[in-house]
């Protein structure tokens, strides 16, 4: 069986698609391929979302953000919208979800860190259905 492949797009693929691809890895192991993107992506990662992974010990310090692209949906099994409204291309054979989450730019690691547990819960529900382990 060939491995899913997870796509989290957010924005500026800085912090909560930078956040679920990170958990993502972490909890799937190789039961998954993950990859991140963004609409319009920033210069660099939040920091404030680098620091809340490093307490749980992930280490995505290397996270470059990086953009959208037709050819990169079209590689994903399933593609996880981290707010609503984001304009992708439908792509057959995709799977959509949209996960309805707020902007944590410019929040410190602390205030990220519910987010975080949030978007784990999430992410672990997801890898159960697309990866059981």
């Amino acid at each position: 069986m060939t491995k899913p492949t997870l796509l989290f797009v957010c924005t500026h693929n800085a912090g909560r698609s930078a956040l679920g691809a990170a958990l993502a890895r972490q909890r799937a192991g190789d039961r998954a391929v993950v990859l991140s993107a963004g609409i319009d992506p920033a210069p660099s990662a939040s920091a404030a979302t680098i620091a809340s992974l490093a307490e749980i010990g992930i280490d995505d310090s290397a996270h470059v953000p990086t953009k959208v692209t037709e050819e990169l949906i079209r590689t994903a099994t399933v593609v996880i919208s981290m707010k609503p409204g984001l304009d992708l291309p439908r792509i057959d054979g995709v799977v959509y979800e949209t996960w309805d989450l707020p902007n944590p730019q410019g929040w410190e690691a602390s205030a990220i860190r519910p987010l975080r547990d949030h978007v784990g819960d999430r992410v672990t529900d997801l890898l159960d259905q697309v990866a059981p382990a």
